[in-house]
């Protein structure tokens, strides 16, 4: 039942990624309740997440299932197991059981729309380029052009790649994380974007964004996380809550005229536009940004802002 699946989706959506000349893409999420799994192919990497659920299942026997759908994996794309990386979404009893896949410092080098970016399949949950915004990525490389750009929340700086390719005047790529800005900055440097016009900023983006700043941007990416109360953020961050206030103080840094595009992975997320100050037009995108690769039309939700 599995194999019949995974051999029909991956012969439609190969078809439809050659045709675009897509190497990275999601080919299974979740499409039977009997195997919760999202897979992706990131050119002959196969990344593999466990959805979390409830089962019957004893650790060996939980085991031996997986096994049998990683054989089965394996065998639909041709890929060897030693290309297969299973991840957990949320953790489970019996971990211990796979240690055979805790592999570490698994890195790949990788295209999308003629850039590269190295991805990390080993040792974090995500591999560092969220599939997802394949389509929101290029919008926002549509619009860079002699634009000064602002990457909030930047994970491993992906946007900032697309906006320096689409000829941006100058990048400033912020996140809280030293990791991931290291790393944005080999994204960059690996497509020819070492000039001091890119700025990095390790940065509790909440506490930066309350700091008097005259600087105004004219494209802002901001891709929060739904919520976090990590140890080095000053604030909690709950989406929901929080989002009208940072719209606000985003845009209060924004250009007239300028551009903020905002997203979010929580399912239940309802944007509230009366508290919203200095917008021209607030645009939900989501259908236009969610890939045709993704049966999850609900992945993430986007917003195109224009401010006053």
């Amino acid at each position: 039942m599995f194999a019949n699946r995974l051999t029909k989706v991956h012969k439609h959506i190969s078809k439809w990624a050659r045709r675009q000349g897509i190497s990275c893409y999601r080919v299974y999420d979740d499409d039977m309740p009997e195997f919760p799994f999202a897979i992706d192919l990131y050119e002959d990497i196969v990344h593999v997440a466990e959805y979390a659920r409830q089962h019957t299942l004893e650790p060996d026997e939980h085991a031996a299932w997986l096994d049998a759908c990683l054989e089965t994996i394996c065998r639909v794309f041709g890929v060897p197991l030693n290309r297969v990386y299973l991840k957990f979404r949320e953790r489970q009893k019996g971990l211990q059981q796979y240690d055979r896949f805790a592999r570490a410092g698994a890195e790949y080098l990788v295209r999308e729309n003629g850039l590269r970016f190295l991805i990390n399949a080993s040792d974090y949950l995500d591999t560092g380029l969220f599939l997802d915004h394949r389509n929101t990525r290029q919008r926002v490389r549509t619009e860079s052009e002699g634009k000064r750009v602002l990457n909030l929340f930047s994970y491993t700086g992906a946007f900032s790649v697309y906006a320096a390719a689409g000829g941006a005047a100058e990048t400033m790529t912020i996140d809280l994380s030293q990791t991931y800005l290291q790393w944005a900055v080999r994204n960059m440097e690996l497509n020819g974007f070492s000039g001091s016009e890119h700025k990095y900023l390790q940065a509790d983006i909440l506490q930066w964004l309350e700091t008097p700043d005259n600087a105004r941007w004219d494209v802002v990416v901001f891709d929060p996380p739904t919520f976090s109360n990590s140890k080095r953020m000053r604030d909690t961050l709950d989406i929901q809550r929080d989002h009208a206030m940072l719209l606000n103080r985003i845009l209060a840094r924004t250009a007239p005229g300028g551009v903020v595009y905002f997203s979010t992975n929580f399912r239940r997320f309802k944007i509230n536009e009366a508290e919203i100050r200095h917008a021209a037009s607030i645009t939900d995108i989501s259908r236009q940004t969610v890939p045709e690769d993704f049966r999850n039309k609900r992945i993430h939700q986007c917003f195109r802002i224009v401010r006053t």
